[in-house]
């Protein structure tokens, strides 16, 4: 029998070399003690929860004593470190999620400060809208602050802009199409207590996307207040067809469920249709393929800093993300780095992405990424826009087997630098 090594080298000629010198330094991160930590987590939550074949059925109409629905968001609150939690297949997207805790918690003259920078385009988007129920008619102002040269939030630029009116410091735990660092959440505890010292604290909400199951903790059982994302990311774990989470301060997520119901309603209402096997059960295989796709981002990297390429983080480096970053140095190096990872995928891998206009972004943006859920970048994705350094952003891949076919395809395409 072929070792793994053989047979990518049998499969990738060119790659020899590179795979016979990364593949043994890899071996040790294959099992991530992480991993076994947080699938205890999820596995106790759903034992406490006593969850049953009943539990999975969903429910119709108004969705009233969806059983399924309340024990699922009782299971979130657990693995996540909050006292209450909204779940649900109505949440179109982490950006959705994320206006519902921001939009929910804050009143006309208030202000969030986002203490990570400008947010990513597609937020940035919803955040420059002018329309009735936008943060500029309702006068919220949602001011920014970068972080420091080496990742740290400016805690001396926070004190001298925060006020009473400030309701909510907002973090963006991923980098999103950048090369600065994640947040880790050591720093969001640190900020907690920080924050403890002040004579006034606003609320702590967390982007979660991206992070979720990569550490050990999770931003609520540091200190957020509020811990947002998607289900067809990480938590979601490539099953779930559709939703997103809120979890945190029991008042922050009934006012997040009021924006997203009709005040009043709070969480009693909503049926989940044929969603909730999927939500169940890609919750519960969620630790053990963000563990593949945390492997798969070390093995990208791994093999393209020995063929010359710069990646962030390196291949051995702490993680508190999914994301990958490779610099490749030219827009057509990046476009067959994506046609590759296309090609490599088990959906629509006859289709060759090109780049293309998306909303808040000012330069085209290419995205490979043939998976079964549209847009679940665990299942295996590369994107980036097309200008220099010409980085491309890669996440996911569900099992190590494919992530290392999909990649050293991709790289075999470019070539060393």
């Amino acid at each position: 029998m072929l070792t793994e090594t053989q047979i990518l080298c049998t499969r990738f000629p060119s790659l020899t070399s590179a795979l016979d010198a990364t593949m043994p330094a890899l071996e040790p991160y294959r099992i991530s003690p992480i991993d076994l930590h947080n699938q205890a987590r999820v596995l106790e939550a759903f034992s406490r929860q006593q969850v049953d074949s009943y539990d999975l059925l969903g429910s119709t109409g108004y969705g009233y004593n969806d059983r399924g629905r309340d024990k699922l968001e009782a299971i979130y609150c657990q693995v996540f470190g909050g006292e209450a939690a909204l779940v649900r297949p109505h949440i179109a997207s982490g950006t959705h999620a994320l206006w519902l805790a921001l939009s929910g918690n804050t009143q006309p003259g208030e202000e969030i400060i986002a203490i990570t920078g400008e947010p990513y385009a597609t937020l940035a988007t919803v955040l420059a809208q002018t329309a009735p129920g936008s943060f500029k008619s309702l006068n919220i102002e949602f001011k920014t602050i970068d972080l420091l040269p080496g990742g740290q939030f400016d805690l001396d630029a926070l004190a001298k802009t925060m006020s009473p009116r400030t309701k909510i410091i907002y973090i963006q735990k991923s980098r999103g199409y950048s090369l600065r660092e994640p947040v880790s959440n050591r720093q969001i505890a640190a900020l907690a207590a920080w924050l403890a010292t002040q004579a006034h604290r606003p609320a702590i909400v967390v982007d979660n996307c991206y992070g979720e199951f990569v550490e050990a903790e999770e931003p609520g059982h540091v200190g957020a207040d509020l811990t947002v994302g998607s289900l067809i990311k990480n938590p979601g774990g490539g099953l779930a067809e559709t939703g997103g989470y809120i979890v945190g301060k029991r008042e922050l997520v009934a006012n997040s469920a009021a924006r997203l119901l009709a005040p009043g309603l709070e969480g009693e209402v909503g049926s989940t249709g044929n969603y909730l096997r999927g939500m169940y059960q890609g919750l519960f295989l969620a630790p053990h393929f963000v563990g593949q796709g945390v492997f798969n981002a070390r093995f990208a990297a791994a093999l393209a800093e020995y063929l010359g390429y710069k990646a962030t983080p390196r291949w051995d480096e702490e993680r508190y993300d999914l994301v990958q970053a490779i610099e490749l140095g030219s827009e057509e190096k990046m476009a067959k780095f994506c046609r590759a990872i296309q090609g490599a995928s088990p959906v629509d891998s006859y289709v060759a992405p090109v780049p293309g206009e998306m909303p808040g972004y000012r330069v085209p943006v290419v995205m490979a990424a043939g998976t079964f859920i549209q847009g679940a970048s665990l299942e295996l994705s590369a994107d980036g826009p097309v200008e220099p350094p010409y980085i491309v952003y890669y996440q996911g891949g569900l099992s190590t087997q494919h992530g290392m076919l999909a990649i050293a395809a991709a790289l075999e395409s470019v070539g060393a630098n």
